[in-house]
This record gives structure tokens, sequence and C-alpha cells, in this order.
């Protein structure tokens, strides 16, 4: 028991001293606002790249191939023209040979007249696309405020410029701490 009663006053007397050299309280109060007067204000930009789309349009034809069925008439066609045509001209053995030649140069004349009107323009279609322009554009970045307060100059910066006077926060703390022992 009295190893207990030791115990406690060994305890007691560690609290208080603590307390003793930490010294009394200390209270700390938020900080007062005051208002000191803005000397300058300064502007500070930046440049930034700024993209601007731009759509563009224009008219292709497009073109359709009836594919599938192939018709010969047009190549008939012509080569009955074109051996008729030829036969008028020569003699003898050439009158076959021109006759021939004109078969087949009709031929592949109304083949190629055929094959082109196969492929003619039916209708056009509207292709766009979006490009993008660039250019440099300035934007504010913030301000650099100088102001005084208690004939000190001080400076900052603000994202929004502050006027004629700028709220400032107060605070006071003691220069030197003093050990207190009671």
């Amino acid at each position: 028991m009295k190893q207990a009663i030791t115990l406690m006053s060994l305890a007691t007397l560690l609290s208080v001293s603590s307390a003793a050299i930490a010294g009394p309280p200390h209270h700390h109060h938020a900080p007062r606002t005051e208002m000191a007067k803005v000397t300058h204000v300064e502007p500070v930009y930046r440049y930034v790249r700024v993209a601007t789309p731009h759509r563009e349009c224009w008219r292709e034809p497009v073109h359709s191939y009836q594919g599938g069925y192939q018709s010969y008439t047009g190549t008939i066609a012509g080569g009955i023209v074109g051996g008729v045509i030829g036969n008028q001209f020569g003699g003898g053995s050439g009158k076959t040979a021109m006759t021939v030649a004109g078969t087949l140069l009709g031929g592949s004349v109304g083949r190629d007249m055929t094959h082109r009107n196969s492929h003619r323009p039916q209708q056009s279609r509207e292709t766009c696309r979006v490009t993008e322009s660039y250019h440099e554009q300035r934007e504010l970045d913030y301000y650099r405020v100088s102001y005084r307060y208690k004939g000190q100059l001080y400076s900052t910066h603000m994202d929004h410029h502050p006027g004629k006077h700028i709220p400032v926060d107060v605070h006071v703390t003691p220069s030197q701490q003093r050990r207190y022992y009671y």
C-alpha cells in the first residue's frame, strides 16, 4: 500500500513539474484582418495555342458500274459496222483484210463505248472533313500586387484585381518564450 501511495505521489509530481516547465498556457486567437494600401498592380499574361476547327465540304461524282450481266451487243454491233465499212475498201485479198480489220476495230470501238456508258457518273455526293487552324492568344494569368502595411512593402500574386486596398491577416505571437517555474 505504501508503494501505491509513493507511485501516485510520483505521478502527481511529474505532471506538475512538466506543466511548470512548459509555462503558462498560450492562448491562440484567430488572426485579425486589417486593410493594407495597394501600391502597384501589374497584370501578368501567358500565351496559349488555340485550335479553331473548320469544316470543309465539296461534291464528288459517284461512279456506279453495272456489273454482273455483260452485254456483247456493243462489241457485235461495232464489229458489223466496222466490217461493212472495211469491205468498201481494198480489192481482192486486200478487201478481205480490210473487212477483218474493220470488224476488229469496230468491235473494239463498240466495246469501249458500252464500257464508258456503264461508268458514267450517276449522281454526286457531299464529302466533308474537319481541319484545325491554330493561333496564339494572350490570356491573363495572374496579377502581381505590391502593398504597404505598417510602413513595410510586401508583394503577392492574386487571380483578380485587388482594388485600392487588400485585406491582410495579422498574427501576433511572442518573440521569446520564457519558462516559468512554480
